[in-house]
């Protein structure tokens, strides 16, 4: 298997030089091209085709929506990890509704955290800092949307949760129920938000507290 390429899109020098840096410290993952906007990130993108975007929210000449659909449609099968400072709740909403795979914040974040998050994002899953979490789910009660606990989630959040305690990932729970690979990240990221956890397995922890699962449920490939 070759290595994971990466696109990093900052319209901050700085940034770029140093999360590029930060990739140079694992064997598996390569920095294949950088851009300062949108329009340059899309057109590397088409160009270079590479397997995970790693953008700022605050890009220039085109908001967050906009760049999300149109990477992901000149690379089919792209996954998008948002790294930026911003934790403001528009940011955080916008990013959610985006369909993006994760959303770190650089001020919280360990080098071997952020690769371990390329890692998983590229394998097929969501990754969400648990102040981003935290966000959502205030978010969701301000909305009137109380339904924090496991035994109130819709029918397909259920359906994903018990796809997750499985060890499936992102991609195979969209094979398996016929969505979009960002349906399925939305939706764990809504699942997250109402359960009140950070990880996939706290979500199975939460899943088996609540018997909705049993320990034969669970796959070999949940992430520790």
């Amino acid at each position: 298997m070759g290595n994971i390429r990466v696109l990093v899109a900052d319209n901050n020098l700085l940034a770029r030089e140093g999360l590029c840096r930060l990739l140079e410290k694992a064997e598996d993952i390569e920095c294949i091209a950088t851009a300062e906007n949108g329009k340059q990130a899309i057109e590397l993108a088409r160009e270079k085709q590479p397997d995970v975007a790693i953008i700022d929210v605050t890009m220039p000449n085109m908001n967050i929506i906009e760049a999300t659909k149109e990477l992901k449609t000149a690379c089919p099968g792209l996954t998008i990890l948002i790294v930026s400072a911003y934790k403001y709740d528009h940011y955080v909403l916008t990013c959610i509704e985006a369909g993006v795979d994760g959303y770190l914040l650089k001020d919280k974040m360990l080098a071997q955290n952020f690769i371990s998050a390329i890692r998983t994002v590229y394998a097929g899953e969501s990754v969400f800092d648990r102040e981003v979490t935290e966000i959502m789910r205030k978010l969701a009660i301000s909305k009137g949307k109380h339904a924090i606990y496991s035994d109130r989630l819709g029918k397909r959040e259920l359906e994903i949760v018990k796809l997750v305690t499985k060890g499936m990932s992102n991609k195979e729970i969209a094979s398996e129920l016929s969505i979009s690979e960002p349906t399925v990240a939305t939706h764990l990221a809504n699942i997250f938000m109402k359960l009140q956890v950070g990880s996939r397995m706290e979500a199975t922890l939460y899943a088996l507290k609540k018997g909705w699962v049993s320990l034969d449920d669970v796959g070999d490939k949940q992430e520790k």
